[in-house]
């Protein structure tokens, strides 16, 4: 025993070295300090800048209060009142061993937290985040109590929290279908007249299929079975609405009949926790019917979607084909699901690939292309990757996973914090910061990383005895035994799926790595230089490929040949290696050099208004799409009022549908994607969409322009005109329209715009006077005129009366006032739309004019 030993440790000690040394205790407990002194600088500064406000602005230091600050869509709708901040971070504090905190913290939210707030929150963030985070807490709080220790004064008062919000929740779930509306007003449901939600028709599959934990543990803390009904019967719809030859669900489905609205599927944004559920259902509830979905799911996920180390989005009738090039952040969760699937070689695949892009661009982008360029450019702090470093660690042992969450905390630390918190990063590219902190920073972000670094028995509790919901809220395995299930929980089992060594039962590292503890490094090795970053790249000039083809089968051939690549037979080849080549079998020969393929040119467009006072002499440059109808064909634009829509960024249901209808909507950039806002104005009778970028100054003069592209699927759907304006130009546009109550404008491409040829007049002196009855003979003015009429009854000012005074004018009375147009030519303001910016690519999808120089790419959120 005693030797099997000394070579386990010695197998150990090797593999370790391979990768730098075995991080040492003193070093650990030195870096899990850090880890807390970064959580005290974070959640002391929402504590004394922001609470009770929901979430802490660390540019601003001041808290985010919703209707006090600019709307920023459906990002705001994880806010409602409720200091959320404060209750996604209590069990965060037992965790950390903050436990005269956590005391305070929980008395501080039976004091100040109210669930009753006239606000229309998300069912899917405020569960998993609200809800999720009071049970969290009382767990960890009856816990507490029950040793004796501290907490006595407790009488489950968070779990009555919990259960009022759960039946504030509930209305949501009023469709003829089960699942539930993805918005619920917390005071008056969805269907009270003053309720302002309920119009909605679709969801996304994770907010309708990530409900089941927290509900079913509601459920069985109190006693109540109606809410681990209404996410069980969720949960159901979903599974029969599955696509039966693929195994597959869509993104987005209609929550009243059930047909899904977006059918491309993946494992990132829009399902990413619904295959997480189903998983972590059965491990907290004992439910073989949740875990023989889940490996029915997963079957097809590894034989669609898997692509080590990629994980792709494919159709999901037709999971052959790949809907996009790119992924998003979220997916970085996978590998840790993995590894309770105990599938540990894609996940290390997976995680490798994400540790690789996290070197080159810094922080994982929030999406990113399978050439591992930025596509969206954001980082909101997500804390996926880390949790994936954990559970990798946990399962492997291999302190390489170490390194790599030591890597966070100093990005962290060099790149996010700032002197009021830490910041979600607006840009990889530029290190520009934007002004929030969300909350699920506190709550799992800082969790991951304590634990990373932790021994067991440096903990206060067994980590083992309890599961992590999506948001990272500790809920116990206990459940399965302790209370009673939800009744009628036994649905129709799927069909039987090919089973493996861990189907049924948790990952053994003994059986994963059988004398091999450097089995994880191979793995890793594969994937090192996959962005190119730590070795320098040189082309390889020869390429050996073989191709089976036939010797007369020469069709394939010619078509290679005409992609410039040329074939011989192996003995003709002149090879020094040509034994073992058999008939059929041709070597491959690069023979022309392939270049990079151009960047599609970007014809620019852009808005003229036409309305009085500007009468087209201002011109704002604007950027194109790839979709909606094409401004180059048509030979006079496109005319129409601009209207602003509300909400601004369309990414919920129109509220001023009427007010839109046969005008131009103004819409700003973010939160969706460009097809989606597109389509809802569409929807509204709009008759073409302005998008103005949200990134403050960002302006054409110093960015290039960049064509809008659709959302992966089918954009032909939409067919009016769309375009793109940077935020100075947009500001210009969105002011006019303050200052005047109807602005008109024309879009159209920029070598046609009105009266380009014209230059400016400068100033210019115009005097008339009044003429006589027929002083004008017929043919006397000739070329243009301007004519003056006054209609009978009104007052003539004569010229000394009548005085303009730089921006008034004096009336009859004396007084002066603002010049109407009828009064004076005024000049259309003089502002220049040059000024610094950073890249304002972000979270719509586009394709930009120049390749960035550094890259990184949602949204949401969870």
């Amino acid at each position: 025993m005693m030797l099997r030993a000394l070579l386990l440790t010695s197998l150990l000690s090797w593999a370790n070295s391979q990768e730098g040394p075995t991080m040492l205790p003193e070093e650990k407990t030195k870096i899990r300090d850090q880890i807390v002194e970064m959580f005290d600088h974070a959640y002391g500064s929402y504590m004394k800048y922001a609470y009770p406000a929901d979430e802490l602005m660390p540019l601003s230091c001041r808290g985010r209060v919703r209707g006090l600050e600019p709307n920023r869509g459906d990002i705001d709708d994880s806010l409602g009142k409720f200091s959320l901040t404060l209750v996604d971070t209590l069990d965060t504090l037992v965790v950390l061993n903050k436990l005269d905190e956590f005391e305070d913290a929980v008395r501080r939210t039976l004091r100040d937290v109210r669930l009753d707030n006239d606000v229309v929150v998300s069912v899917f963030e405020t569960n998993i985040r609200v809800l999720g985070g009071l049970l969290g807490a009382h767990v960890m709080a009856d816990m507490l109590r029950q040793r004796g220790e501290r907490m006595q004064w407790y009488r489950d008062e968070l779990l009555h929290m919990a259960k009022e919000l759960g039946h504030r929740l509930l209305p949501a779930f009023n469709t003829t279908s089960g699942l539930p509306y993805p918005r619920v007003n917390l005071r008056y449901g969805v269907l009270n007249p003053l309720s302002r939600t309920g119009t909605e028709s679709d969801t996304c599959t994770a907010c309708a299929g990530t409900m089941i934990l927290e509900f079913a543990a509601l459920s069985r803390l109190s006693g109540e079975a109606v809410f681990e009904e209404h996410a069980r019967k969720a949960l159901d719809v979903l599974w029969e609405k599955r696509q039966r030859g693929s195994d597959l669900v869509g993104t987005v489905i209609n929550i009243h009949n059930g047909d899904w609205v977006r059918r491309d599927s993946g494992v990132g944004a829009g399902i990413d926790s619904y295959y997480e559920y189903l998983m972590k259902a059965y491990i907290l509830l004992g439910d073989n019917v949740y875990l023989e979905r889940f490996n029915t799911h997963y079957s097809a996920i590894m034989k669609y979607i898997s692509q080590p180390p990629l994980l792709l989005n494919v159709h999901m009738h037709n999971p052959t084909v790949s809907v996009r090039s790119w992924m998003d952040s979220l997916l970085a969760f996978f590998p840790g699901l993995q590894v309770l699937r105990g599938d540990l070689k894609p996940a290390i695949e997976t995680h490798e690939m994400l540790y690789q892009v996290t070197k080159q661009h810094k922080f994982l982008p929030e999406a990113f292309t399978t050439e591992f360029r930025v596509h969206w450019g954001q980082h909101p702090l997500r804390p996926e990757f880390a949790e994936s470093t954990y559970y990798l660690y946990k399962a492997t042992g291999d302190p390489y996973y170490l390194r790599v969450g030591q890597s966070i905390v100093e990005k962290l630390n060099a790149h996010a914090r700032v002197p009021c918190g830490f910041a979600a990063v607006q840009d990889v590219r530029t290190g520009t910061h934007e002004d929030r902190m969300d909350s699920f920073f506190l709550a799992e972000m800082f969790k991951y990383l304590y634990l990373l670094f932790s021994e067991k028995n440096q903990l206060h509790f067994d980590i083992d005895e309890y599961i992590f919901t999506t948001e990272a809220h500790l809920l116990p395995i206990s459940l399965s035994t302790s209370q009673p299930p939800c009744r009628g929980n036994n649905t129709e089992a799927p069909t039987a799926v090919e089973e493996d060594l861990f189907t049924y039962s948790c990952p053994s590292t003994q059986t994963l790595f059988p004398n091999n503890p450097s089995f994880a490094k191979t793995i890793r090795d594969s994937y090192k230089y996959l962005t190119g970053v730590g070795r320098a790249f040189h082309a390889s000039p020869d390429r050996g490929i073989e191709l089976p083809l036939h010797d007369h089968g020469m069709e394939p051939v010619e078509f290679l040949r005409s992609m410039g690549i040329s074939l011989s037979p192996l003995n003709e080849a002149g090879a020094t290696e040509t034994h073992g080549a058999h008939e059929g079998v041709y070597r491959v020969k690069l023979v022309a050099e392939l270049t990079q393929t151009p960047e599609e040119e970007v014809v620019p467009l852009i808005v003229q208004l036409i309305s009085p006072p500007y009468l087209g002499r201002m011109v704002l440059t604007a950027g194109p799409a790839k979709f909606g109808m094409d401004l180059i064909k048509q030979e006079h634009g496109v005319k129409g009022s601009i209207v602003k829509t509300s909400p601004y960024t369309a990414c919920g249901p129109i509220e001023n549908a009427q007010e839109l209808s046969g005008h131009i909507a103004l819409v700003l950039r973010g939160d969706c994607m460009f097809a989606a806002k597109a389509r809802r104005l569409q929807e509204a009778g709009a008759i073409g969409v302005i998008f103005i970028d949200h990134r403050e100054g960002s302006n054409s003069a110093e960015t290039p322009l960049f064509q809008m592209v659709g959302d992966g699927g089918s954009t032909a759907d939409i067919t009016i005109p769309l375009v793109f304006l940077f935020s100075q130009e947009g500001a210009l546009l969105t002011s006019a329209l303050e200052d005047h109550s109807n602005v008109d404008v024309l879009m159209l491409p920029k070598e046609r715009q009105l009266d380009k040829a014209d230059k400016p007049l400068g100033k210019m002196n115009i005097k008339f006077r009044l003429a006589e009855e027929g002083e004008l003979e017929e043919g006397e003015a000739r070329g243009p005129t301007l004519k003056f009429v006054l209609e009978k009854g009104e007052v003539v000012l004569e010229e000394e009366e009548y005085r303009q005074q730089g921006d008034s004018c004096l009336t009859p009375g004396g007084d002066h006032v603002p010049c109407s147009y009828g009064q004076t030519a005024a000049s259309p303001p003089s502002h220049s739309p040059n000024d610094p910016n950073t890249d304002p690519r972000s979270q719509d999808s586009q394709v930009p004019q120049t390749p960035p120089a550094d890259h990184r790419p949602w949204a949401p959120q969870h």
